[in-house]
């Protein structure tokens, strides 16, 4: 089936079950719950604000490098949703992944869930110009050292048989990212084989999946990596929304070293923005540095100035600190190896970002805010891009080249 004809059949038969998904939240206040609009509104259309973010930019090389894929597993997708987020006995994770569902208007359908919300995220990139792509991780299961999955400790699981389907049915807007264990049995074959079906990088998050990127067992995935140019992207910091085992120091961006040293090209996952460190340059028990710190540390080492690379999806949520959103913007020595990504759904989550405390940091002319308000509810990729392209500190702002994303990911094949 013709990719264009493929979607106007998915979009026609799943879109309007996300939207409509967001009736049962109806009466909850607008600033807490998306209400998933749709068509963007005309008085939008001459906005000032929203018309100078494209200024410099080439839609055809603006890939979003961190959009996640959720469901249910309704929709023939394999996803399975672990305990910790299905199972009110795990209130706080429970909430969590209603609040992405919704963001994703894909909370309330049954049977559906998986259809809706794939619907709802071809809908906002057929809302952006023609060539913006985004990239949809798969997601891999907890392991232990001797590289077996266990389900008690994995939050979800998104196959990489669905994400690549998603991108083979719909090329114009979807490229995936494969998620795979490097402890497990095959890895390596298992990598190969994801390479050759079109996938355009790796996504590991150590603290939710169990794998340490400073381990020996992880040198034949790195060989791999190097060998074929594919990028690996990593959570690095505190994970927040999801976790797996006793496994959070696996996130520390010193731990990356070895994978530098090995060739492989690296992508720090919100460019470590969240949490605190063991500094290992002071010995295993030195002392905590913010994780950010330590990122900023391995971008000024000789091995990382031709492979380390960040993205900055997250750096505006409520979480993060004005200081390093300053910092980023400041560095403007770093930002041909800084990379756009959303974090799609999450800024379809209204009250992770605040524009107002931007606004108060001196990070956003308060004359966007209105503007970027109502976009949030109708399209939250094309939102946070434009935030981001909005963003200002003393003169200084992210470069169009942060946005030109495609360069880091389409060097494995054409």
């Amino acid at each position: 089936m013709a990719p264009s004809i493929a979607r106007r059949r998915f979009l026609g038969a799943a879109l309007g079950l996300g939207a409509c998904s967001a009736a049962g939240w109806s009466l909850a206040k607008p600033a807490v719950v998306n209400a998933c609009r749709v068509a963007i509104p005309a008085s939008l259309i001459d906005s000032p604000w929203l018309g100078k973010v494209w200024e410099g930019i080439d839609p055809a090389q603006l890939w979003d490098c961190h959009v996640h894929v959720a469901g249910l597993g309704d929709g023939g997708s394999g996803i399975v949703v672990g305990p910790q987020l299905s199972s009110m006995l795990h209130p706080l994770h429970y909430a969590q992944r209603l609040f992405y569902m919704n963001a994703g208007c894909a909370h309330d359908a049954p049977g559906k869930v998986d259809a809706a919300y794939v619907a709802r995220l071809l809908n906002l990139c057929e809302a952006m110009p023609a060539g913006f792509k985004v990239m949809l991780f798969a997601f891999e299961s907890f392991h232990d050292q001797a590289g077996k999955a266990h389900a008690e400790h994995t939050a979800f699981h998104v196959p990489n048989a669905w994400a690549a389907k998603l991108a083979h049915d719909f090329p114009e807007r979807f490229e995936w990212v494969a998620s795979i264990h490097p402890y497990r049995a095959g890895a390596a074959d298992d990598l190969r084989g994801a390479i050759a079906g079109g996938a355009r990088a790796v996504k590991w998050l150590p603290a939710a999946m169990g794998m340490d990127p400073a381990s020996a067992q992880c040198d034949a995935f790195y060989r791999v990596l190097a060998e074929s140019g594919t990028p690996l992207i990593v959570h690095c910091g505190e994970e927040k929304a999801v976790k797996g085992s006793d496994t959070q120091a696996f996130g520390n961006p010193l731990r990356l070293r070895r994978a530098l040293d090995a060739g492989v090209k690296v992508v720090v996952a919100h460019c470590a923005s969240l949490g605190e460190d063991i500094d290992l340059d002071k010995g295993a028990n030195g002392p905590q540095r913010s994780s950010f710190e330590l990122f900023l540390r391995l971008f000024g080492e000789a091995r990382g100035k031709e492979r380390l690379y960040g993205d900055i999806s997250a750096i505006t949520q409520r979480n993060r600190k004005p200081a390093l959103i300053r910092t980023l913007l400041e560095r403007e020595d770093l930002h041909e190896r800084l990379l756009h990504g959303s974090d799609y759904p999450l800024p379809g989550i209204l009250p992770l970002t605040s524009l107002r405390a931007l606004v108060k940091a001196d990070l956003l002319p308060a004359g966007a805010v209105a503007d970027l308000d109502a976009i949030r509810q109708h399209n939250p990729l094309f939102f946070d891009f434009a935030l981001k392209r909005l963003l200002t500190w003393q003169g200084h702002s992210f470069s169009p080249v942060v946005f030109q994303t495609r360069r880091a990911f389409a060097g494995n094949r054409a």
